[in-house]
């Protein structure tokens, strides 16, 4: 078990805004396989092929089988302790901001409502064309729909090679300005521009704490670096934090 500093708490108890920027590891906890490290999803596949315009354009039978089965992965994992814990920051803190990077709603599920989607949803569709979203319900082994205008159907997520949603994305760096305590979890720190945002946050006077299995480029800037499982710390967090507060922890 992770001993949860006091200066942590002591920064939690008057704070009114909290930011939590979460990356694959979070998800990986309830069985996503992550991009990257071992078991990661793209080293059996090449994300040209399966996560781009390009990939799509020249086979998007295939890249649309590959999205219906990372449907299909996905529908069958459960929110974790660290989401749940998450969502329970959420009815502490009113003003707290979400963002991640993760597109697999595992958030939405644990109760999270003011949630940021970087790089999109997997449960959403859109129209290749014309940019419309699909809102017919596809079965996990529909094959490739069209939209009204006669363009196929993509997955609405951020493929290699795209802009991430400009709105979302001003939201991200807005509350990530106006942080008093930022927690990065489960992200490997290199995915950019999510990647830069603790920085940003630490730049602006946060106390950042990172939450992750392993060390990162962020750790030895970070102010509290808490090595472990999301879906273990911060639960901890939440009670510490709670017990602080006079709240039953139950």
């Amino acid at each position: 078990m992770v001993t949860i500093p006091d200066e942590l708490i002591d920064c939690l108890i008057p704070a009114r805004k909290v930011v939590f920027s979460t990356g694959a590891g979070v998800s990986a906890e309830s069985g996503v396989p992550t991009f990257r490290g071992e078991g990661g999803i793209w080293n059996k596949m090449s994300p040209q092929e399966l996560a781009s315009v390009g990939g799509f354009m020249k086979n998007p039978a295939l890249v649309w089988e590959w999205y219906q089965h990372r449907r299909n992965l996905m529908h069958n994992v459960e929110p974790n302790a660290g989401h749940f814990a998450i969502a329970e920051f959420e009815k502490l803190y009113p003003e707290m901001v979400l963002i991640t990077q993760n597109i697999d709603s595992l958030h939405a599920r644990a109760g999270s409502i003011n949630i940021l989607e970087l790089h999109g949803n997997i449960g959403r569709n859109k129209c290749f064309d014309c940019g419309r979203p699909y809102l017919e319900e596809i079965g996990l082994d529909a094959e490739l729909p069209k939209c009204e205008c006669g363009g196929m159907i993509r997955p609405d997520v951020v493929w290699f090679g795209e802009m991430l949603p400009s709105h979302t994305l001003d939201e991200a760096f807005r509350a990530t300005e106006e942080a008093e305590v930022f927690f990065s979890v489960g992200s490997s720190a290199v995915v950019q521009p999510a990647a830069s945002l603790p920085f940003l946050a630490r730049r602006n006077g946060a106390f950042v704490v990172e939450v992750n299995l392993e060390p990162t480029a962020l750790s030895p800037v970070a102010n509290l670096f808490l090595q472990g499982k999301s879906g273990e710390i911060l639960p901890q967090v939440v009670t510490r934090l709670k017990t602080a507060r006079g709240i039953n922890a139950n």
